[in-house]
């Protein structure tokens, strides 16, 4: 016969356990004694029922914890389990209740503890309504006030917005399936923006339907947002868990799905204002500037005036200093041309001189040993030239001696 640990036996009995569709949901039914509430938040009880008793825990994320006191009557749901540290059997509990609590609280608070670890009720997949929504469908009764009421308030508050009724029965046991098919037939409208699921106060049993599990996926997988009004403003049932948004009366549910009309008129007026305002300040500005721009202007303008006038100075400088330079210029020319006359031959020959050439050459003779008798020459006075002959030899100052 094999020997087992003690490791091995709790394991395989914490198996066994998890395995009985019985012990692995459960509803018990006790007396609590033994409360223990550490730092952890968890609960640690012990249920009693005559001579019997069960150790139980219920960690701080359970539903009904505030119904735990020493000696109240309860209904614990839950578990069970063995802690495998000391051996115990123990109720891990999800849910309390009082003790006498109808079977449809009891079922609710389960489906409840169900749809919120799958994440059905989590605030972080909630979707804002649409500010300015063309089409609002709506799930109510045809027949009820509900729909006058919440025709009457988007009328009057938000007149563009279409309404889309998808009538269902919101009461009975045929209302549960209604419901669903008027989400599968709005999801069908295309240019939907909202939805409201509404329905007037009543008992739990009326509100069951809104308490389906159905409804609450239905809901949950819906593509625009949905804004729920089950019941009073104390009723809250699954659907409102699960809805985008809860509101405490259909009238108030229409009231969030479309904006007042006479609120937005005041926002326009505000925002024209502003506007009006703000261009004012634009305008007064880009003034300002062009007038600061157009007095730089004027300053960095030339004075054309005196410019005109200082033109004409220079002109008349210019003038001046041209007649002047002409002056001076023509003086120094007669001065020149007075020189270069009194150089010239020709005034030379006028006086009585000559100029004497070889006939054919062009040097001039300009000394007596240049010539020989018998040379051929001519004579250039100031009217003019003729040919001669030397006739003699060359008479120097020596042979006039």
């Amino acid at each position: 016969m094999p020997v087992y640990s003690v490791s091995q036996v709790t394991t395989y009995i914490s198996e066994v356990l998890s395995y009985d569709d019985v012990l692995r949901d459960i509803w018990i039914e006790g007396e609590v004694a033994n409360l223990a509430r550490p730092a952890s938040g968890h609960s640690y009880f012990t249920l009693r029922e005559g001579k019997g008793s069960l150790r139980c825990v219920m960690f701080r994320n359970g539903r009904g914890a505030e119904n735990l006191s020493d000696g109240s009557a309860i209904s614990a749901h839950g578990r069970i389990a063995i802690y495998e540290v000391r051996g115990d059997l123990q109720l891990i509990a999800d849910i309390i209740q009082p003790e006498g609590v109808g079977e449809l609280q009891l079922r609710l608070e389960q489906l409840k503890l169900k749809l919120e670890k799958e994440g059905l009720f989590d605030p972080s997949r909630k979707r804002p309504v649409p500010e300015y929504p063309k089409r609002v469908g709506v799930i109510t009764s045809p027949s009820g006030a509900v729909w006058h009421d919440i025709q009457t308030v988007v009328a009057r508050r938000y007149p563009l917005a279409e309404l889309s009724l998808a009538p269902t029965p919101v009461q009975g046991d045929a209302a549960a399936g209604g419901i669903v098919e008027a989400f599968q037939a709005l999801e069908e409208v295309d240019d939907l923006d909202v939805i409201i699921v509404a329905r007037g106060g009543g008992s739990l049993e009326d509100l069951w339907p809104f308490n389906e599990e159905s409804v609450a996926r239905v809901v949950f997988a819906s593509r625009v947002p949905v804004i729920s009004a089950i019941g009073h403003e104390t009723d809250h049932t699954v659907c409102d868990l699960v809805a985008d948004l809860r509101a405490p009366t259909p009238s108030v549910a229409a009231e969030i799905a479309v904006p007042d009309r006479i609120e937005l008129a005041n926002r326009l007026y505000v925002s024209r204002q502003n506007l009006d305002a703000i261009v004012a300040n634009k305008v007064a500005d880009a003034k300002n500037s062009v007038e600061r721009l157009w007095l730089r202007m004027e300053r960095s303008r030339p004075q054309l005036d005196t410019l005109r006038m200082h033109v004409d100075d220079l002109l008349h400088s210019a003038a001046t200093h041209m007649i002047n330079q002409l002056q001076v210029t023509r003086e120094h020319l007669d001065g020149a041309s007075l020189r270069l006359e009194a150089l010239s031959p020709v005034d030379t020959l006028r006086r009585g001189y000559a100029i004497v050439q070889h006939e054919g050459a062009s040097d001039v003779v300009t000394d007596v040993a240049q010539t020989t008798p018998g040379d051929k020459i001519r004579v250039t006075v100031s009217t003019g030239d003729f040919p001669a002959i030397v006739a003699g030899g060359a008479i120097t100052d020596e042979s006039k001696e």
